[in-house]
């Protein structure tokens, strides 16, 4: 594989890295830290995770370590601990540290070859390649993107990837926007709601007693 193929992986990983920084943007730190789901998600927390896989793949698996280190995944830390903030974490200093996180990350990127040998000690097959990790990083990413666009909409229903303005990023829904979105949920609902009636109907039909 060349590396064109690599930069265009690097494109998509920093492309999404910029989305998840943009669903943080504007919220106050409760709205920042809160629980939106039974889970337990919280958008801070997503950062936060993001900073410690990054640190770790890009980091620790081929020999080049991110200092300071972080320990948010070590044993003596609180229950999933990597997964939201504590009340003296800062969220300037959550969202400081990714940055740093995806700038080494981006140096490991930038020096190695796609075919460059890497261990991932907590992996049952820890060898790798700067390529299998490049993709499997994308993927986790994307992935933790997709939730705080969900959790981003649960508060103050901004979607989308990125703001092109900056001043969008901050900017509350218009009331066209509010009508139009209620206007397809209701569409869905009616939808959703015929279609339990439909498969139902299917169900308790003659062909259902053959």
């Amino acid at each position: 594989m060349t590396d064109t193929h690599k930069d265009k992986l690097h494109r998509y990983l920093v492309r999404t890295r910029a989305s998840v920084l943009w669903k943080v943007e504007g919220l106050s730190e409760y709205d920042l830290r809160r629980p939106l789901t039974v889970t337990g998600s919280n958008l801070l927390g997503l950062v936060k995770h993001l900073a410690i896989v990054e640190s770790r793949y890009f980091g620790e698996s081929f020999g080049r370590p991110f200092t300071p280190h972080l320990p948010w995944w070590d044993d003596d830390q609180p229950a999933d601990g990597d997964l939201w903030a504590t009340a003296d974490e800062s969220s300037a200093e959550i969202l400081s540290t990714y940055r740093a996180v995806t700038a080494h990350a981006d140096e490991t990127i930038a020096a190695l070859d796609l075919d460059s040998p890497g261990n991932v000690s907590w992996w049952p097959r820890p060898e790798v390649t700067l390529h299998s990790v490049l993709v499997h990083v994308v993927v986790e990413t994307a992935r933790h993107a997709g939730h705080a666009d969900v959790l981003r909409e649960q508060l103050d229903g901004r979607v989308g990837d990125w703001a092109p303005d900056p001043a969008e990023a901050v900017s509350a829904p218009s009331e066209e926007d509010e009508r139009r979105w209620a206007e397809h949920r209701a569409r869905v609902e009616a939808a959703a709601r015929e279609g339990e009636k439909a498969a139902a109907g299917a169900w308790s039909g003659p062909a259902a007693n053959r």
